[in-house]
This record gives structure tokens, C-alpha cells and sequence, in this order.
């Protein structure tokens, strides 16, 4: 099987790193000192599922790769619109493109350019960060969930499923992904507007009253733009997302909330930027939401802030 990995990061280099040492037929596209690396040095995975060290085939021009069986797009939300257009060689008649990204706008993002039909939304669970150029650190979870834009039963679901599974890794192919992927977005995108707001970790989120019930209602809202758009998420989703929350580590934080304290580029705009845009659309009032992506929109404005 041949799959194409566009951006060797944490999730897409685990994920590669993987599937290669099953003996798939694995291609990176990537960039910088990153790239450099991987080329001259292969691709070294610490992780406590067993580390890796291993030659990887890895170029900044797709078109030396050609069309792949599947494209996995692995860059962050800010990056996508740039990706869409370097995949194009990688996209062959039945080539399947499963996008990762956190939020719930790459998939249609994807199919304006190359159609329904060749998008397989999904999502990745895995906590995992290049911690030098050619050097993955991967900490646990390693999971992608993903299926059909129509939730089709279809053999190349299964047999990405099946790939995955063989490599070590976790996939499912869940009976909704709509619903699996707005579940995932309920749950992150309001501790992350409100912990980039307030700059407190889950523990002062859920405990402190006022900040517990601004996050009740962060999560209420998005749940009631799902529901608008006829994504159909269970009814208890609201407290089951709270008690996920509350079982996280105290001084947990969202990877947006690190990114805007840091001054570096964020998916503000993919998360609560797209509540806000997608409540609008959906005539779903977000005053929560709304708010908290102001705040957070003026935090990224502000220049050193000693991060």
C-alpha cells in the first residue's frame, strides 16, 4: 500500500513511522531542517510503545512521490488551505484523503477542491510533538478515527482500518464520523477558548464555579449548532463531556491555549473562530463562544509576552 504523509509533525510522524516499520510503502512530504534530517538520518520515534529508528523516504516535492493509495494530511488547521494545493500529485483517480486536522471544517475545506468522494473525514488521538528535527517524542494515544463522507460501509475504510491495526496502532471506523468528529470538537474547543482567556489549566476550569459553568456553556452551545446541522450526537453529550474534562490532569492545557501564550501561530480561527462562524450560519446564537474568541484574538495580538 502506498501512503502519502503531508507534514512529518507529531501526529503524521508517529503515525508514518509506524506503518513503515510494518512495511508499508511510506512517503513524507516535508520541509526545513525537519526534512533535512529525515533525509540524511531517517525518522527516530521515542515513545513508550518502543522506540524507532528507521530510513524514510522523505522530499518537499510531491510530485517525486506521485499518487499513493491514501494521502494522510497532518498539518495543523492554519496550514491546510496551503496543503490542499501540494497534495495534488499525490492524487490519483482512487486515491482516498483522510484528513486529521482538530476542528470540523478541513473535510469540506478538502472537498471543494476534490470532491466528496475522495475525502475521508477523521480525527487523531495521539499526544505526540517533534522534539528535534528527524526526532519524534510520542507520550500515548495513537489513534485515527475516520469513514466515509455518507458513513458508507466500503472496502477502502476497512482496509486503512486493517492497516493501521497491523502496524500497532488504533483505528475505527465509527458508525457517525460527523457525530465523532463534533463530539471531539465539543470537548476541546471550549477549555481551549476559556484556558487561553483566563490562562488556567483544566483543575481551575472545572472547579472554579464561574468558570465551570462558562464552560458548560461553551460546550451547550456547540452541541446546539451540531444538533442546527443535523449532526446527530447523543443526548447526554453535554455532562459526559464535562466528566471526560474532569478526569484530565490539573494542570492540563489545550495545544491552542500554549500556542497564543507562546506567540506562536494558533487554530484559534479552526476552533472557536469556526463556532462562532458556524452559529452564525446556523442561527445559533454563541454569546460564550463569542466572547471568548475575542479574548483570545487580543491575546494574540499582544507582542512578548515573556512565553
Amino acid at each position: 500500500m502506498r501512503i502519502g504523509i503531508v507534514g512529518a509533525g507529531g501526529v503524521g510522524g508517529y503515525f508514518g513511522a509506524r506503518l513503515a516499520a510494518a512495511g508499508q510503502d511510506v512517503a513524507f512530504v516535508a520541509r526545513g531542517k525537519h526534512l533535512e534530517a529525515l533525509q540524511a538520518d531517517g525518522l527516530v520515534v521515542h515513545s513508550p510503545a518502543g522506540d524507532l529508528r528507521l530510513p524514510v523516504r522523505a522530499t518537499s516535492e510531491p510530485a517525486e512521490i506521485g499518487p499513493v493509495d491514501y494521502v494522510l494530511i497532518c498539518v495543523k488547521t492554519w496550514q491546510l488551505p496551503e496543503a490542499i494545493g501540494t497534495i495534488r500529485p499525490l492524487v490519483g483517480p482512487d486515491t482516498a484523503i483522510v484528513t486529521v486536522q482538530n476542528g470540523v471544517e478541513a473535510p469540506d475545506q478538502v472537498a471543494e477542491v476534490y470532491g466528496r468522494d475522495a475525502v475521508l473525514p477523521g480525527a487523531a488521538e495521539v499526544i505526540a510533538y517533534v522534539e528535534s528535527p528527524g526526532v519524534i517524542r510520542h507520550l500515548g494515544n495513537g489513534k485515527l478515527n475516520f469513514g466515509e463522507w455518507d458513513n458508507a460501509t466500503t472496502p477502502r475504510t476497512g482496509l486503512l482500518r486493517d492497516t493501521f491495526v497491523a502496524a500497532g496502532l488504533q483505528a475505527t471506523v465509527p458508525e457517525d464520523i460527523w457525530a465523532a468528529l463534533w463530539t471531539k470538537f465539543l470537548s476541546v474547543v471550549p477549555g481551549g477558548g476559556l484556558g487561553t482567556a483566563t490562562g488556567a489549566g483544566y483543575g481551575v476550569l472545572r472547579t472554579h464555579p464561574a468558570t465551570r459553568r462558562l464552560l458548560t456553556e461553551a460546550i451547550t452551545e456547540i452541541r446546539d449548532i451540531a444538533l442546527a446541522r443535523g449532526i446527530r450526537l447523543a443526548e447526554d453529550v453535554v455532562p459526559r463531556t464535562l466528566a471526560w474534562i474532569d478526569q484530565l490532569p490539573s494542570d492540563g492545557t489545550t495545544s491552542l491555549q500554549r500556542d497564543l501564550i507562546a506567540g506562536r501561530p494558533s487554530e484559534l480561527d479552526a476552533w472557536t473562530g469556526a463556532v462562532v462562524r458556524l452559529g452564525a450560519q446556523s442561527g445559533v446564537p454563541t454569546p460564550v463562544n463569542t466572547f471568548l474568541f475575542e479574548l483570545a484574538g487580543a491575546r494574540a495580538l499582544i507582542p512578548d509576552r515573556g512565553q
